[in-house]
Parts: structure tokens; sequence; C-alpha cells
């Protein structure tokens, strides 16, 4: 496309990248078009690239669930290791755990997408759980859906670096694409808490959709505390899932809700 996946943004302190939940109620991921550009001159941040973490090689586990698409997985993880780090969409500190935390724990919900199906990822940011779906699930239409103009720049790069044909990318909140777009499956991962995030995917799902939202230890009481929300939204089943079990750790903790027909 014309960019190179270089040098970038510096890595800034930004809510909504890898290792820390958005709970604030929104499908944006705060923090900002604003902080310093390294290519700017005053007020410019600079990081070298000698202060990131070294990426760890795939651990067996990887090789076991990516397959024929690992060395797809690896590619993938030197961008996010590399130039994502380096545009600040992820903190450097999460690299070292990048396979076990992010990659394979984005991996493991690809056994819970019934395919072939189409899929909008919602505040999809550095890609996570969307870019890897479409690594394994190439009969799958993923959709993208990132509001922040660099994140949104790195996703194109990464789908053509990738090689990714069943993926697009829209800029834009999930409210503000409510009809245009009509997915079998939403997908979701430290975005917003259960119902506001119901409340958001809904207007992007087909009748009889699912929505998988990728959580963490609370899935649980956020179940409990939304209830009434569901209900009154329409949504027909509600359960929590260890995606993974027994083959990665930490397993994900997926929320799985159907809506009615």
């Amino acid at each position: 496309m014309g960019r190179s996946l270089g040098r970038g943004r510096s890595p800034g302190v930004e809510r909504g990248r890898l290792g820390q939940e958005n709970s604030s109620g929104g499908e944006h991921r705060s923090g900002g078009e604003h902080s310093p550009d390294m290519r700017q001159g005053p007020g410019r941040v600079d990081s070298p690239r000698t202060s990131i973490p070294a990426l760890p090689a795939a651990p067996p586990a990887a090789k076991a669930i990516f397959g024929e698409r690992l060395a797809a997985a690896e590619r993938y993880a030197q961008l996010l290791a590399g130039p994502a780090v380096e545009r600040g969409l992820i903190g450097p500190h999460e690299v070292p755990r990048l396979w076990e935390r992010h990659l394979l724990n984005s991996a493991v919900v690809a056994g819970l997408v019934p395919h072939p199906c189409s899929v909008v990822d919602i505040g999809s940011g550095a890609g996570l759980p969307g870019v890897v779906l479409a690594l394994l699930l190439p009969d799958c239409e993923v959709t993208l859906l990132e509001p922040m103009l660099r994140r949104v720049t790195f996703l194109e790069e990464s789908r053509s670096v990738l090689g990714l044909d069943n993926v697009r990318v829209c800029r834009g909140r999930a409210e503000e694409f409510a009809g245009k777009l009509a997915a079998d499956v939403v997908t979701a991962r430290a975005v917003a808490p259960l119902g506001r995030l119901v409340s958001l995917a809904l207007g992007l799902l087909r009748p009889g959709g699912i929505i998988l939202a990728i959580k963490g230890s609370r899935a649980g009481q956020e179940v409990a505390a939304a209830a009434g929300t569901f209900r009154a939204l329409g949504v027909r089943d509600v359960d929590v899932v260890l995606a993974g079990g027994g083959r990665v750790d930490p397993a994900a903790t997926v929320v799985r809700l159907t809506t009615s027909q």
C-alpha cells in the first residue's frame, strides 16, 4: 500500500491499548490522536528501538493452534512487537507476553465462531482478536471497526502485509455503523462493560446473531449485573465459556450472547 511499517508514533500512555481494559462504557478507546509524532520536530518523544523487549519465539501451543498459519501469525507478532509498539498502539511491556496473553488468547476464540460467516470486530485496536480470527478463518469475512486513524492505518498495513483478502477495515464507531453492517457474529476485547457492549453490537448483528466478548475474571459478575439489560435488549442466551482450556494458559474467558431471531 505504499506505506512503510517502520517507525511511526512513539509509545505514549493510551487507554485501550493491550493490557489496559477500557471499562468506561464507551466503544471507543480513549487516548489520543494528539500524542506526539516521532516525525515531528519540537515536542516529539523519542523512543529508541533498543527499549523494546525482544519478541519471544512462538511457543509449542502456537504451533498446535495456528498450524499452517503459524508463519503468518509470527509475522503479525513481529508487527505488533515492532511498529505497533513504536506507534504507541501497545505498550512495550506487553511484548514478552504477546503470544500467551494476546495472540493465543484471541486464537482460541475461533473455535466459538460458526463458519463460514461474517464477523465484525468492534474497537479492533491493533487487531485483536479480529486479525487473528481472519488468519484462522479464511472462509469468514471479517470487518475491523476502529475509530482512531493511526490504528486504522496499522490495520490496513497489517492486512496488506499478511495478505488477508477476507478483511476490510472501517473507520468509525459502532453506533455510526448501526444498520449499515449486518454480521452473523460481533467480537470485542477490552472495549466496554457488557450492557453497553450489547447495545452497541445489536445494531451490527443480524437477527439471531452471536456476540463474543472476551473478558477477564469478573465476567460472571458482569453478566449478573447486566441481566436486566440483556432481557430488555432481547438477548436469548448468555453463557461464560473458557475457550482453550487445557490448550493455552491462560484460557480465554468469553461471554457468549445469542440474540433473538
